[in-house]
């Protein structure tokens, strides 16, 4: 089992990487809500445990799914 799926950028699916921005994206938005001095919306940490479901549903994919048929695509 390879365990690099799980944190090498390059190794990561479509799931884990949208789970990843979005959680450095929600990061980012809620340290700006705090800067305005504005209050955070309501639920609004829920949204990392989203993102956390995401990863890991993504993981358990990148993981023990069936690896894709060998696509042969040639460049010249």
């Amino acid at each position: 089992m390879d365990f690099s799926k799980l944190y090498r950028p390059s190794a990561l699916n479509s799931f884990q990487y949208i789970a990843v921005v979005g959680a450095i994206m929600s990061g980012a938005a809620q340290l700006i809500i705090r800067w305005l001095g504005h209050t955070q919306p309501e639920g609004y940490n829920w949204l990392y445990l989203c993102w956390l479901g995401l990863y890991v549903a993504g993981s358990l994919l990148n993981l023990f799914g069936k690896p894709h048929d060998p696509h042969h695509h040639h460049h010249h």
